[in-house]
């Protein structure tokens, strides 16, 4: 049986609790990391904590906005006391704030959204830095297509991602000489809350053109993102820094509506049990909708 790809590895997870962030906190789990789960006050934090250790993981909760400079701080301060190292720093926090034409945007979303995109990756990347220095770890950031693609009505929101990819690749740079890589995981369409009419900011017109301009005709699951995930954040991509791995279904190079070509639809079986999937925007607020 092959080792797990992150044993004796120390992860945190911002966004941890829901979404894709819960997806990463099992997975890296399940491949032998100790994890600190880190979420909003209002997040499950203690319900996937609960539910890793259950499983034989070993992983802690840390509650609190990682966009105030306190906090950040204080989460890599109690990853250190409770596991004396960090190994992986996962910038998964983050918000889809709402969907409409650029000059109907609340300037108040947009600095929410660049707030708990952006800064909260900025303060992380800043305390854990030194930490990562000494283990020659690495940086996982969640970027996505829309940093890549001009998408109508999402221009802020594909701001803040293009903005981490920058980001990364700066530290990637520049941190190198220590052995510090830095990435970016780019998720298209995931079957979590953002991308549901019902759950998110989409309106069922926009939740219908993503299907259908996805090649694979299907969304991904936080599953199949944490899976990539897991290899960028182990020794097995070692050689790999600076990079932006779409995971989008194929939509980036995509024209038209080859979704609705897609013969076979299924998603791949599950390995994880998620909980929290459509939870991530529980108790936020969406101010804009198509």
């Amino acid at each position: 049986m092959a080792e797990p790809r992150l044993l004796n590895k120390i992860a945190i997870v911002t966004g941890g609790a829901t979404g894709i962030g819960e997806a990463v906190s099992h997975k890296f789990a399940l491949e032998g990391a100790g994890v600190v789960v880190c979420g909003l006050p209002n997040d499950p934090v203690k319900e996937v904590v609960d539910a890793i250790n259950e499983r034989g993981g070993n992983a802690i909760g840390f509650m609190g906005d990682v966009s105030n400079e306190q906090e950040a701080e204080l989460c890599v301060q109690a990853t250190i006391e409770e596991f004396g190292q960090l190994d992986v720093l996962i910038n998964n926090a983050g918000f889809f704030d709402g969907m409409t034409e650029t000059q109907d945007f609340p300037t108040e979303a947009f600095d929410r959204m660049f707030k708990w995109n952006v800064r909260s990756a900025f303060l992380m990347t800043k305390y854990a830095l030194p930490h990562l220095q000494e283990t020659k770890g690495n940086i996982v950031s969640a970027g996505s297509e829309a940093g890549f693609n001009g998408i109508a009505n999402f221009t802020p929101y594909g701001a803040t991602k293009a903005a981490l990819h920058a980001f990364m690749k700066g530290v990637a740079m520049e941190q190198a000489k220590y052995g510090v890589r830095a990435n970016c995981v780019c998720p298209g369409p995931i079957d979590t809350a953002w991308t549901h009419s019902s759950t998110g900011p989409m309106d069922e017109t926009t939740e219908k053109m993503t299907l259908s301009a996805t090649p694979l005709g299907r969304r991904g699951t936080p599953e199949e993102v944490a899976n990539v995930y897991a290899f960028i954040a182990s020794d097995e991509a070692s050689y790999v820094t600076g990079a932006t791995w779409l995971v989008d279904g194929g939509i980036t190079p995509a024209h038209g509506n080859i979704g609705e070509m897609a013969i076979d639809t299924t998603e791949p079986r599950a390995k994880l049990d998620l909980e929290n999937k459509y939870e991530g925007l529980n108790d936020k607020p969406l101010t804009a909708r198509m």
